[in-house]
């Protein structure tokens, strides 16, 4: 943000999340547990609703203002706070109530009445746009909702020393939880005992209330369905033996999120045909992690991954011809891999920042137009690492009828794959100056997930 386009007096104002005891529309008085807007939870780390937060751009003075609760608040929900602990514990400048706001804004600023800069813009990811402060009264000032979504969304790109503990940690829990799913599923299990594992698991040692997104919990077949466990497919089919496992869970604490995907035999061994495609899945995930660095495009990140797992599935015997020509009909996108490489996480699972002004554009081809991030890597961005390779009947058989992509098939092969579902292998990585730090630290080679869950703890033990 450039000095010259800031009106003078700006302050910046920032809403936080309501409350939602009452589901609008529902005739339901329970609601989902509260979970703050990511947005004022980066700026000011409120964990409770129906706050507003401004920032002095001039002074870099930060003022809080919480709602003021009646005195029965205190018998059936407890302690309210009072403004000098909310001032001590968020630590910021000065606390205020919501009813004080329009008044004492016009004061922060001396005899300026201050010009205010609200929060307003799409997220390229979600398509939802982020919604700006709104209050009575607010007619009395002059505001500007042009000049703050792009600043702050370019820098909750770059994750500060102190955040980036933070993702290691729901990071570690998540690994944790995910080791513990692997020895303790079995074949004849529902689907949503591995997401219930999961759940208490961190909950119960990690201290993470919330999950980042709805658990894909699949097995066999249903590791296909890219987002399942939604409410229409909710993780609700038997595992049975011989099936392949693809359970994505992440905890969220405190708003920062984590990301893991792990893929594995129910049977704790893996065949032959399971070994080629994960071990094609893995390579290209590595290829990946040791190429990440400062200065290269992402988008030649997600290229580099399907190149690699094309060159596994030829030497497999299924597929046929050159690498070079499949790649420039984007059959891997077009067959295997319909989803992106990956994407910023941060206070969002999905964080922001992928499609900013002045950055590349997003892709139009089938795979790559689901990358939810083009940019030119750069230190201090925390990423995912998501190859995957999927066996989804409605590709196959538009794959099989194209002649542009029938002709690099071994139809005989590729069938027999149907119904297995498929493999992701999704890690969260920071990007330092010198290449990528690795933060999800499960057991990924076939040896190293037989071993663990066979019962042998030697992959403790392993520099990682």
């Amino acid at each position: 943000m450039c000095s010259s386009d800031l009106p003078k007096g700006s302050l910046i104002l920032l809403q936080g999340g309501g409350d939602q005891g009452v589901c609008e529309g529902d005739s339901s008085d329970v609601g989902p547990v509260f979970r703050q807007e990511s947005y004022f939870h980066w700026a000011f780390g409120v964990l409770e609703p129906d706050y507003f937060g401004a920032i002095d751009v001039d002074t870099g003075r930060s003022i809080l203002y919480q709602p003021r609760l009646a005195e029965d608040y205190a018998i059936i929900m407890g302690h309210i706070s009072t403004g000098e602990e909310v001032r001590e514990r968020y630590r910021v400048d000065e606390v205020r109530y919501v009813d004080e706001l329009p008044d004492h804004l016009k004061t922060v600023k001396g005899s300026t009445v201050p010009t205010l800069l609200l929060l307003e813009g799409p997220n390229t990811d979600s398509g939802k746009t982020a919604r700006p402060a709104a209050f009575d009264g607010m007619s009395e000032f002059a505001t500007n909702s042009a000049l703050l979504h792009t600043e702050m969304a370019e820098l909750r790109v770059f994750k500060t020393e102190m955040e980036q503990e933070a993702l290691r940690y729901a990071n570690k829990i998540s690994s944790e939880a995910h080791m513990h799913v692997m020895r303790t599923m079995e074949a004849g299990m529902m689907e949503y005992q591995a997401e219930a594992t999961f759940l208490h698991h961190t909950y119960f040692y990690g201290g993470a209330r919330h999950v980042c997104y709805t658990c894909i919990a699949g097995a066999g077949a249903s590791g296909a369905v890219l987002h399942y466990g939604h409410a229409g497919a909710p993780n609700n089919q038997p595992i049975k033996e011989g099936d392949m496992c693809l359970f994505d869970f992440g905890a969220e604490y405190y708003c920062f999120c984590s990301d893991i995907t792990c893929s594995w035999p129910i049977s704790g061994k893996f065949t032959e045909k399971q070994k080629i495609i994960y071990n094609a899945v893995l390579r290209a995930n590595r290829a990946v992690f040791s190429a990440l660095k400062p200065g290269v495009s992402y988008r030649d990140m997600h290229l580099l991954a399907n190149r690699v797992s094309l060159e596994d599935l030829t030497a497999a015997g299924i597929l046929t011809g050159s690498v070079d020509e499949m790649m420039a009909v984007n059959l891997y996108g077009r067959l295997f891999h319909p989803h992106g490489l990956g994407h910023f996480i941060g206070n969002d699972v999905h964080d922001v920042g992928g499609y900013l002004a002045g950055h590349p554009e997003r892709d139009t081809q089938p795979g790559l137009r689901s990358l939810r991030t083009a940019r030119t890597i750069q230190a201090g961005m925390v990423l995912t690492i998501e190859p995957g390779c999927y066996f989804i009947d409605f590709l196959i058989d538009r794959a099989l009828a194209d002649p542009e992509l029938n002709r690099f098939v071994v139809a005989e092969r590729l069938n027999e794959y149907r119904g297995s579902g498929g493999v992701r292998i999704e890690d969260d990585v920071i990007v330092h100056e010198a290449g990528a730090e690795l933060m999800s630290i499960v057991p990924r080679t076939v040896e190293d997930i037989e071993s663990w869950m066979s019962g042998d703890d030697s992959f403790l033990n392993k520099k990682h």
